[in-house]
Parts: structure tokens; C-alpha cells; sequence
């Protein structure tokens, strides 16, 4: 052997499979408030992978329409009605996806109050207001990652993701409560991971940046001009869609990504890179 030479290891000799496995296929996944928005594209492109689609909405008006529009391309979905402030309908939601499949592998915590808040200065928004946002935003969350927490934990395996904001990194004025909510789900997933992580359970929370989609229209201030404003701030200069949050939500629900918890991921084109 001359000076110098370099003996290298075989290549993946001792790397798990779980490292190299990046399907969803056949993975029942359950994302609130996906009756419209980023939880639509979410449960149809899971649905495309091969994953089941358990579409949970508010609406049953919008849960059955997305359900069906998966089954139509050959997708499998289950359309559920929950209103994830209560935590006996957060139950039943749960307990009708064990009845039916037996398991939940991941769960994408993405309803949440924001279209038709006014914006306004901190001390007056009303007290119910403040209440209604924290009861869906907040306590949905943990509700839902309660009741789905037992049963990942018996089959040592779970994928729990909550959906931030880069409001929260910027501080938005006039959406207090709004950005007060979307800042508890950070520390609620880096307290819950360290819960959890000995059960072969992660929790990860994405960060979107404004995220154009037919609800986010119907927000009077997000006019023309903010919404050039924010473009302006990103590295990737165009409109954030919500299939640019599918990649990093699909990847943390694999198993190669087992070893990723406890984190908080941007995912809004470099906007919070910015400041």
C-alpha cells in the first residue's frame, strides 16, 4: 500500500433500510382542515403517492367533494366532518379512522383560523375572538395529537406535523392572536417530540410563508401590494402555492426521516431569510 492511501468503507454496508426509505405507499394519513387550502393538496398529493387520505374538515360540504375528487383518480380517501376545538369530536374522528384501518401513521395538524379574522391592534380584539382562535389553532392541535398518540405509540411509530407560520418569525402586526397561536405550535413541538421520540415517534413543525390559495383570497388585507411586498423578500422571487410544502411534508413522513424531530422547517422561498 503506498503513503497516502485512503481505505474507504463499503458503501452502505451498515446503513439501515429505514435510511433509504422514501415511500408513503399504503401510509394512512390523517390532515385536518384539508377540505380546502394547503390541507387539500396535502391529502391529494399523499393520496397520489399511494398513501390513504383521511380528508378532515369542519365542512362536510368540503370534506366529500376532495375525497371524492381522489377516488376519482384512483386514490384512496375517507371524508370525516371534526371540529378540532372539541375534544369529543376530535375523539370520534380518531376512532372512526381505527375502525376503519386499524392505525394512524401520520397526522398533519393544518386547520386553523385565519381567513376571516379583521385585522386590528391588539386591545381590541374581542375576548371571544381571541378565545375561538386559540380553542381551534392551539387546543385543536393537541387534542388531535393526543388522541392519535396511544395508538402510535403501540405500533412504535408515528409522524406528527403542525403548520406554523412566517408570521411568527416576522411578528405581523394587527393578527396578535393569530400569531400568538401559530408561535405555541413551535414550542408545543419541540416539547411534545421530546415526549414521544423514546416511542419511535416524530413531531416536526412547518414554517409556510403566504401561501396563495382560494381561502387566502378572501383576506381583504392581503392586498396586491403586500403580496408583491412579500415576494420581494423571498430568495425564490414567486408566488408560494401550496404544492411547495408537499416535498418536505411527504419527506418527513417517511421512515428516512426518523431521525429528524423537534424541529421547526421554513418552507416559504428564503422569506424569513430576509430579516
Amino acid at each position: 500500500m503506498s503513503i497516502g492511501t485512503v481505505l474507504h468503507p463499503p458503501l452502505a454496508s451498515n446503513v439501515p433500510a429505514e435510511a433509504r426509505d422514501f415511500s408513503v405507499k399504503d401510509r394512512i394519513v390523517l390532515v385536518t382542515g384539508s377540505g380546502q387550502g394547503i390541507g387539500r393538496e396535502l391529502v391529494q398529493q399523499f393520496a397520489a403517492a399511494g398513501s390513504v387520505a383521511i380528508v378532515a374538515d369542519l365542512s362536510a360540504a368540503n370534506a366529500g367533494p376532495v375525497a371524492t375528487e381522489i377516488r376519482a383518480v384512483g386514490g384512496r380517501a375517507l371524508p370525516l366532518e371534526v371540529d378540532v376545538s372539541k375534544k369529543e369530536s376530535v375523539d370520534s374522528m380518531v376512532a372512526a379512522v381505527l375502525a376503519e384501518f386499524g392505525r394512524i401513521d401520520v397526522l398533519i395538524n393544518n386547520a386553523a383560523i385565519f381567513s376571516n379574522l379583521k385585522k386590528r391592534p391588539f386591545d381590541e380584539i374581542p375576548p371571544d375572538e381571541w378565545q375561538r382562535v386559540m380553542d381551534v389553532n392551539v387546543n385543536g392541535a393537541f387534542f388531535c395529537a393526543s388522541a392519535v398518540a396511544k395508538s402510535m405509540r403501540d405500533r412504535h411509530f408515528g409522524r406528527i406535523m403542525n403548520i406554523s407560520s412566517a408570521s411568527v418569525h416576522r411578528g405581523t402586526k394587527n393578527y396578535l392572536h393569530y400569531v400568538t397561536s401559530k408561535s405555541a405550535m413551535i414550542g408545543m413541538t419541540n416539547s411534545l417530540a421530546r415526549e414521544v421520540g423514546p416511542h419511535g415517534i416524530t413531531v416536526n413543525c412547518i414554517r409556510p410563508g403566504t401561501v396563495a390559495t382560494e381561502v387566502a383570497e378572501r383576506v381583504a388585507s392581503l392586498t396586491p401590494e403586500i403580496r408583491q411586498r412579500n415576494i420581494d423578500l423571498q430568495c425564490i422571487p414567486r408566488t408560494i402555492v401550496p404544492s411547495d410544502l408537499v416535498g418536505l411534508a411527504m419527506f418527513l413522513a417517511t421512515p428516512a426521516a426518523s431521525f429528524i424531530t423537534g424541529q421547526t422547517i421554513a418552507c416559504d422561498g428564503g422569506y424569513t431569510h430576509s430579516f
